[in-house]
């Protein structure tokens, strides 16, 4: 995980004071590569890293190396908890970043907490395809006012609407499918803004209120599930043969749900979907290999497209098994009359 390898090498930094590309890799076992990426991506990240070009050349920490976090200003641990914080998804990088927190100077701690808990990285799409988007115009604004606990005012443009004004308690932020969401809460209750209709952001001194127990992954999860359950409503039922599930699993992804095997060896799935159009078509491609139980609307418009097909292609075919039978009884002539052997027939 590329946040674990962050951490190590800022922790190697930090002890050494001087590394270079073919020292992190060794130590790391990653390509060079990957390390002068990884090395950058700690400068870019706003952290305090610098390269030196020439024969002693490598990455340091500007300051000098130590051998604790005390080197860091407050911006800088802050990026370092946004860039790793996140992505802290194993039990090791997560002891990781409470003996960082640990290692901090006091008045550094509580922000470094709160960034690293500030955001979800949400690596599922919405539909598919990622989007790259830049990164919206408020987009920091919103960050500092989350890490900070402050609560914001809110200019807003909806999908559908005017645009409104409101203050908002900002309780983490959320990427997904190349966009920024905002979690809030207000005075209607919980809510989710996108970060690029966000119009203007004015934050306030007055402190955000946290609902006990509030983890931002576990509510990003609660409304990730809601949005897919009002995007694609339909849910089919079928029966899939076990040479075909792999295709099923790319082409319909989070959308699926795979249950138990039946008497025959398929496979019970539930496939949800916009419409009954939209999933019939996607499921006509994969022919008699998955057969749709419920809804009877979906069966009606798969037998509709077979009808469609039979009535399309129905000539060509005859014109094919006409042409085989003729070549293989008779043969076939030039046009100077000539006997020439028949055509085999067609595999």
């Amino acid at each position: 995980m590329r946040a674990d390898r962050l951490v190590a090498i800022l922790l190697l930094l930090q002890t050494r004071g001087h590394v270079t590309a073919a020292q992190v890799a060794t130590e790391l076992e990653i390509s060079e590569r990957t390390a002068r990426r990884d090395l950058d991506a700690l400068g870019v990240a706003g952290l305090p890293v610098y390269s030196m070009q020439g024969r002693n050349g490598g990455w340091r920490l500007a300051g000098g190396g130590r051998t604790d976090l005390s080197g860091l200003t407050s911006a800088e641990t802050q990026a370092l908890f946004l860039l790793a914080g996140p992505r802290a998804t194993t039990p090791e990088l997560r002891a990781a970043l409470r003996k960082l927190v640990r290692a901090l100077p006091e008045p550094f701690r509580e922000r470094a907490e709160a960034a690293s808990a500030a955001v979800v990285h949400d690596t599922a799409s919405w539909s598919g395809a990622r989007a790259e988007r830049p990164a919206p115009v408020h987009l920091d604004a919103v960050q500092g006012a989350v890490i900070a606990g402050r609560q914001i005012v809110l200019g807003y443009v909806a999908r559908e609407g005017p645009a409104t004004t409101r203050t908002v308690h900002p309780l983490g932020l959320a990427t997904k499918s190349g966009s920024w969401y905002l979690v809030a809460e207000t005075e209607a209750g919980r809510r989710t803004f996108r970060v690029d209709r966000i119009q203007s952001v004015e934050v306030t001194d007055e402190p955000v209120v946290r609902p006990a127990g509030f983890e931002l992954a576990d509510a990003w999860k609660m409304i990730t599930t809601e949005v897919e359950l009002v995007r694609t409503p339909i849910v089919v039922r079928a029966l899939v043969a076990p040479q075909t599930m792999p295709w099923v699993r790319f082409t319909f992804g989070t959308r699926l749900r795979i249950g138990m095997a039946v008497d025959d060896g398929r496979v019970e799935v539930e496939i949800r979907s916009h419409n009954e159009f939209s999933i019939a078509n996607e499921l006509a491609g994969f022919g008699r290999s998955v057969e749709v139980l419920e809804p009877s609307e979906v069966r009606r418009r798969l037998a509709a497209i077979a009808d469609e097909l039979v009535a399309l292609y129905a000539g060509t075919a005859a014109s094919a098994n006409s042409a085989i039978e003729v070549n293989r009884h008779v043969g076939d002539t030039s046009p100077d009359g000539v006997a020439v052997a028949p055509a085999p027939p067609l595999s």
